[in-house]
C-alpha cells in the first residue's frame, strides 16, 4: 500500500545529508507556496535541500535556505533562487511542532520535495535531533556490518 502510495508521486530532490547528521524522530507533510516559475524549476528536478531548514514564526511555518535555481526560459520576473517559502500546514500540526521544536535540540529539516497525485508540490518535514559525532560512526559501522552479512548470505548460495 505505501508502495503505491510512492509511485504516485513524482519525488524532485531527497535530503540525504539530513539522514547522515540527524535522528528523525517524526514526518510531516506540508504544502509550499510556490510562484510559477518556481514550479516549473521544480518540474526541472533544479533544486537543492542541503543545509535547509523550517522554523516556525508568529503561527506559521516557512523553509529557509532552500534554493530554487531560476527557470532558465524565465523572464526578468524570475523568482529569487533562496527566498523564504511559506509552509501550509494545519493549526494543529504548526501548534505540535511548535510544542516539539521549542525542546532541547529538536529542529525541522525538510527530507524531500514532491508532487504528490494531484499535481501539488508537497515537503516532506521530519522532526529531527542532532546527531554527534560518535553517533555518525555508529551508524557507518552497523550499515558497513549489514552489507558484510549481505555479501556472507549471497556467497553461501
Amino acid at each position: 500500500m505505501a508502495k503505491d502510495k510512492e509511485d504516485q508521486q513524482k519525488v524532485v530532490a531527497t535530503n540525504r545529508k539530513a539522514y547522515h547528521d540527524y535522528f528523525i524522530e517524526d514526518k510531516f507533510e506540508a504544502g509550499i507556496v510556490l510562484k510559477g516559475t518556481e514550479v516549473k524549476s521544480l518540474r526541472d528536478r533544479r533544486v537543492n535541500l542541503q543545509d535547509s531548514y523550517a522554523g516556525v514564526k508568529d503561527g506559521e511555518v516557512f523553509l529557509y535556505h532552500c534554493h530554487i535555481s531560476p527557470y532558465s526560459h524565465g523572464n526578468i520576473m524570475n523568482h529569487d533562487p533562496v527566498r523564504t517559502r511559506k509552509l501550509l500546514l494545519h493549526r494543529k500540526e504548526i501548534n505540535k511542532l511548535l510544542g516539539k521544536t521549542q525542546q532541547k535540540g529538536l529542529t525541522l529539516i525538510p527530507l524531500r520535495i514532491y508532487f504528490s497525485e494531484r499535481g501539488q508540490a508537497k515537503v516532506e518535514l521530519g522532526l529531527a535531533k542532532g546527531k554527534k559525532q560518535h553517533d555518525r560512526r555508529d551508524s557507518i559501522r552497523a550499515r558497513e556490518a549489514g552489507r558484510e552479512v549481505e555479501r556472507a548470505i549471497k556467497e553461501r548460495k
